[in-house]
């Protein structure tokens, strides 16, 4: 089984940085796209960034150029650091792997917890 835990959530204000956190365990034999996620006060999930295997990252159209997302290949553990947050950001921050465990031709989908962030004066 994965696991995926997130961190660096919290509150902000207007204007300010965070770094979330993914930490991946679990038996894995290949790790193939992993994403960021959030879900906003009465709206649905929606994508914020994701990154392939082999590096290429693409965000939402909301980001504008303010978050960037990395992996760390040697831990398996995946980054989104955040700029120029606004209020619109305030969601819960999911974090997503696409991962395969005992046949690494055949990946699941996994998910996290979820971290708060919360953007405020």
């Amino acid at each position: 089984q994965v696991q995926l835990t997130e961190s660096g959530g919290g509150l902000v204000q207007p204007g300010g940085s965070l770094r979330l956190s993914c930490t991946t365990s679990g038996r894995i034999s290949r790790l193939y796209t992993m994403s960021w996620y959030r879900r906003a006060p009465g709206k649905q999930r929606e994508s914020v960034a994701v990154i392939s295997a082999d590096g290429h990252a693409n965000y939402a159209d909301f980001v504008n150029g303010r978050f960037s997302i990395s992996r760390d290949r040697a831990t398996n553990t995946l980054y989104l650091q955040m700029y120029d947050l606004k209020p619109e950001d305030t969601a819960v921050y999911y974090c997503n792997s696409w991962s395969a465990t005992d046949d690494p031709d055949t990946p699941q989908s996994y998910w996290g917890q979820g971290t708060q962030v919360t953007v405020s004066s």
